[in-house]
């Protein structure tokens, strides 16, 4: 493990981490929750696996009071969703570089809820760190590990198609969709007719969430964003305000003159 200190980890995740298999500690155990296959397709990509990381951020969502006929964001709740997870990525980024890791992939965002706590919600990142045996430059700019939630599978192509992760963007909106009003429930019962106000909530909420993970991409001079997903849910807040957040993995070529491989035709043998 690197000599820095690293104040934000407990204890109990230093020893851990002290462990695992790492260039200044090869006798060490790797811990991955990769599958078979993906462990295998990261060595074969150039990379050593080290260790899961793991951040936790359990957090207090305030509240905002929303009209009830009008479309809007919830701005307070937004910042408390984003300002949570990017404190566990945080942590999580923390303890691969207390490993001198390059990067982390298959990292995996996770919000749970406890009954101690009606507004209190835990933000889970986990992911495996992984270190180049080429010792290339992987890292960010900033010195910090890459971050992808690529499976290794697609982490490995990626990188057979000369393009590298630099980090996981993501952007996260709140919205409060308005209630029906009785005049526009008379009007359209028993009728097929599309509920405009619903759908251009709907499409604005997402539109901010994937404006928001493009300016993440922007920030860190990102080509583009691969295996973007969109997730809505409600998180406890009632059937008319949802999260939609949306995140993906930034990428960069590797050069400027890179060529893309010649896909080949597989014949799967699977049912």
């Amino acid at each position: 493990m690197a000599d820095q200190q690293f104040n934000d980890l407990p204890k109990h995740a230093l020893e851990r981490l002290a462990g695992l298999r790492d260039a200044n500690h090869p006798g060490g155990v790797f811990t991955s929750d990769l599958t078979v296959n993906e462990f295998l397709l990261v060595r074969e990509a150039g990379f050593e696996p080290i260790g899961m990381v793991v951040g936790s951020s359990i957090y207090h969502i305030g509240f905002q009071q929303a009209s009830y006929r009008n479309n809007e964001e919830l701005q307070v709740l937004s910042q408390a969703m984003y300002h949570a997870r990017e404190l566990a990525m945080s942590r999580m980024e923390e303890e691969a570089q207390a490993l001198g890791a390059d990067g982390i992939v298959g990292v995996r965002l996770e919000v749970g809820r406890y009954e101690w706590g009606e507004d209190l919600a835990e933000f889970i990142a986990i992911g495996t760190a992984v270190a180049a045996r080429n010792k290339g430059n992987y890292k960010m700019a900033n010195g910090k590990p890459f971050t992808s939630d690529l499976s290794g599978q697609d982490f490995w192509a990626l990188l057979r198609a000369g393009y590298r992760p630099l980090s996981l963007v993501m952007g996260s909106c709140v919205y409060h969709v308005a209630h029906q009003g009785f005049r526009q429930f008379l009007r359209t019962a028993g009728q097929n007719c599309e509920m405009t106000n619903f759908t251009q909530a709907l499409y604005d909420a997402r539109e901010l969430a994937m404006e928001r993970m493009q300016m993440e991409a922007h920030t860190v001079k990102a080509e583009g964003i691969v295996g973007v997903n969109l997730h809505e849910k409600s998180h406890g807040w009632g059937s008319h305000v949802i999260e939609f957040f949306a995140v993906g993995t930034a990428v960069v070529p590797t050069s400027s003159d890179h060529t893309i491989p010649t896909p080949q035709i597989v014949l799967s043998l699977n049912d």
